[in-house]
């Protein structure tokens, strides 16, 4: 549950912090950083017209990645950071559900999409389909019942299609500091959630 000892500008200062210095690391096996691919998929977000909360979702879908210490080729041997896990758990304290759940779902979302779409599978990246192999592969018929009951299933989808994608090399994008009322609205949210 959000915890009050956060408050609107402490939050914000530590995502940027967090961007700011770990954000420079290799987004696991892809030739865009973790800030680059988190910039990225924020700005997909914004060109499909998402909300804030889907937007700031977007932005901090990797969060997990910058808060582990495990080396960025971990996947390369065969360990999994459960980064989604990880970043849900640091956004519980810090967001409302319309954040924390699609990004929790991001990595079974592209198991589902696996299972429902098998083209789908095609269009991942070498890193990505290890991942999923790592993750636990396509789910079965009542992986995918199950996920598809969670009220933020189509949210967990939408970001994983913009997760795919956000992963051009020298791609201009919008700066971090441009997210900052995104950051203000979702976290309003919250607030107004509790």
């Amino acid at each position: 549950m959000n915890d009050p000892q956060y408050s609107t500008d402490q939050i914000i200062d530590e995502v940027l912090r967090l961007f700011r210095e770990r954000g420079d690391s290799e987004y696991g096996g892809e030739a865009v950083t973790q800030a680059e691919h988190a910039l990225q998929a924020a700005d997909l977000a914004l060109e499909d017209g998402a909300e804030s909360t889907l937007v700031v979702a977007a932005l901090l879908h990797d969060v997990g990645h910058l808060l582990h210490r495990l080396p960025d080729d971990a996947p390369d041997y065969g360990v999994d950071d459960e980064h989604e896990e990880l970043g849900g758990r640091w956004l519980e304290k810090r967001f409302s559900p319309a954040v924390i759940e699609p990004v929790r779902l991001h990595v079974a979302a592209k198991r589902y999409m696996c299972a429902r779409d098998p083209a789908y599978f095609e269009l991942l990246s070498e890193p990505s389909r290890l991942s999923l192999k790592l993750q636990g592969g396509p789910m079965n018929a009542n992986e995918v019942n199950e996920f598809e009951k969670n009220p933020y299933h189509e949210d967990a989808v939408r970001l994983r299609r913009w997760d795919d994608e956000a992963k051009i090399v020298d791609k201009v994008t919008t700066p971090l500091e441009g997210f900052v009322d995104h950051l203000r609205r979702a976290l309003a949210e919250r607030t107004d959630a509790s």
